[in-house]
This record gives C-alpha cells, structure tokens and sequence, in this order.
C-alpha cells in the first residue's frame, strides 16, 4: 500500500510538471492558454520579473540613493558636503567602498517586493481600466490614454507603497538601526503599531504623480515612438533597449521632479521621534515635532526655507535617471527570458 501511494504521488507530480512545460510552450509558441495553472505560473513571473527589475535598479544606484537621505537630514550648520561628487567622496573618505551600499540590503528587502507589487499592480489597473473604458466607448479597439495609464500608475503606486510602507521606516537613518529587523522591532517597542506607518499619507498622496507619471511618460513614450517612427528608432515595430532606457530616464526625471517635495517632507515625519532628529535636520533650531503633513511643509519652510524641501534634489535626479530606466528595460528583458508574454499595458 504504502509503494502504491508513492508510486501515485510520484505520477500525479510528474503530471503536474509535463502540464507545466506544455503551458509555458503553448505561451511561447503564442498559443492562449487560460487554465487555472497558467494563469498562477503568469502570475508567478510578473512577480518575479518586477522583483528583479526592483532589486538591479536599486543596486545599481545604490551609492546615490545613500547619498541623497544624507543629504535630506543633514544638520545645515555643520554641512560635510554640499554636492554630489563631493559627497560621495566623503562616504568613500570615511567609510570606504562598503560605506556607498551601507543599507542597500535593506534597500532591496523593500523595492523588491515594493517593485514586484508595484509592475503587477499596474498591469492589473490598467487590465481593469482600458475593460471599463472599451466598454464606455463601445469599442474594443481603443486603447488607454496617457491619463488612464496615469490613474492605472496611481492605483498601483498606492497599493505598493501600503503594503511594503513599514519597512520603509528602518530607512530613514543609517545611524540608527542595525538592520531592518532591528528598526521595526524598535519602533514597535518606542513608538507602538501605529509609528510604522507614520508619513504615510504623504508618501501615497507622492506615489500618484511619482508612480503614475512614470508609467504614463514611459508608456506613452513607447507608444508615440513606435507610431510616428521619428529618427529611425524603430525597427520592425521593436525599440532597442537604448531607446527604452532614454524613455525610462525621461519618465523618472518628470516624476521625481513633481513628487520630491513630499519625498523630502514624508522622511521628516519619519524621524519625528528620534532622539538626534532634530540636531541633524535643522541644526538645533527648532524642535522636530509636526501635527501632520500641512504642518511639516509649514515648518519646514519657515525654519529652513523653501529650497529645504529640494534637499538632495541634484543626486536624486541623477540616481532616477538610470533606476526607472534599468527598473522598466529590466523587467521586460526578464519577461521575456521567462518566456510569457508580461504587457505592461495593452
């Protein structure tokens, strides 16, 4: 009995991954597939195309990005470095190579399942939306607009950002916590529950302009490039990946451009709490203690003057300019290795 239940178990998994392998080639060989298995396998990959596609554009900039929350919270009486070169020459001065990618691991820990959340949210949406907008317009050949990709960019900017925002929290100082694990178990143990998510309406009121535009820009980008065909871009309906990463770039820069102000403001009412804050971010003047989002823009201005709030501005912008553009080009390239057809829109 015992051999005749192996024997089973054993047929019934290798049925299982026969059926497996014949999906994924009818996938590839353009065949629709819609069985439940399929549909987890897809499933599956856009998760794990989005999570790569999180992970290498976050390494990739990762001494920018570390150099930019310096830059955020740094005392204004005591300023160690007022540029990009100059600051990263001070981090590798004082902390040597490791000192660029201090935090990093903790940085992957969040933009990977916040990436893998994010590209899967959007394709949802944007299934969601250009449905009801065909049948609005009566049309099943009409495709989504560069505003219907920028609410489809919001949904999916709120949904990633809430569902990864508490380990954003153990990034807002390097100085403080260990690790990850260390930062959430401190602000449970300080600062209760309800500390995780704190800054958290900034950080999605930033994710709808940040996100959407993102997706929008590049999309449309994509879209407008392969139907004007300008400068000889394309080639059979294809761009090249150097055309990909300039439409990436632009997406990046118009969002973060918009949305770092609330960037800028959400890291502050993070650090509402911390015993140093206020030493570091305003040199002593004034205490770190804001109300809610309205009175931090308020104080911010008043204490340090309109530019604080595009502190660090100059590295972010050079950091977003290569992290959406690998972000986007990776997580197409790793769909395609994977070999179902991911669209990020339709």
């Amino acid at each position: 009995m015992a051999t005749e239940d192996v024997v089973g178990k054993t047929s019934q998994t290798v049925k299982t991954i026969v059926n497996l392998a014949g999906e994924a080639k009818l996938a590839r060989d353009g065949v629709s597939v819609t069985t439940p298995t399929y549909a987890v396998l897809s499933i599956c990959k856009s998760l794990v195309a989005g999570g790569v596609a999180g992970g290498v554009s976050r390494t990739a900039v990762a001494p920018l990005e570390r150099l930019k929350i310096l830059l955020q919270v740094q005392n204004p009486n005591n300023i160690k470095y007022s540029g990009t070169v100059q600051g990263l020459k001070y981090i590798w001065r004082t902390e040597g190579f490791r000192g660029l990618f201090k935090g990093n691991g903790a940085n992957c820990a969040r933009i990977v399942p916040n990436s893998a959340v994010k590209f899967f949210s959007y394709e949802q949406a944007s299934k969601g939306i250009l449905y009801m907008y065909r049948q609005k317009e009566g049309n099943e050949d009409v495709q989504l607009t560069p505003l219907l990709r920028l609410g489809a960019g919001a949904c999916a900017g709120i949904i990633a950002m809430s569902a990864t925002y508490p380990m954003d929290m153990t990034d807002k100082s390097s100085y403080q916590y260990r690790g990850m694990i260390h930062g959430l178990s401190t602000i449970m143990r300080q600062e209760g529950p309800r500390a995780l998510y704190k800054g958290w309406l900034p950080s999605v009121i930033g994710v709808i302009p940040y996100v959407g535009l993102n997706f929008a820009v590049y999309e449309s980008l994509k879209d407008w490039l392969i139907k004007s065909r300008p400068f000889g871009l394309v080639e059979d309906t294809e761009l090249s990946v150097v055309t990909r990463l300039a439409c990436g770039a632009a997406a990046g820069t118009v969002g973060q451009t918009v949305a770092y102000p609330l960037d800028v403001i959400r890291r502050r009412m993070q650090m509402v709490g911390w015993k140093d804050a206020s030493s570091i971010v305003t040199g002593g003047k004034a205490p770190l203690e804001y109300t809610g989002m309205i009175d931090a823009f308020s104080k911010t201005v008043s204490n340090e003057g309109f530019r604080a709030l595009y502190k660090g501005l100059v590295p972010n912008s050079v950091k977003v300019v290569p992290s959406i553009a690998i972000a986007f080009v990776t997580y197409e390239v790793v769909k395609d290795i994977l070999g179902v057809e991911i669209r990020i829109s339709d």
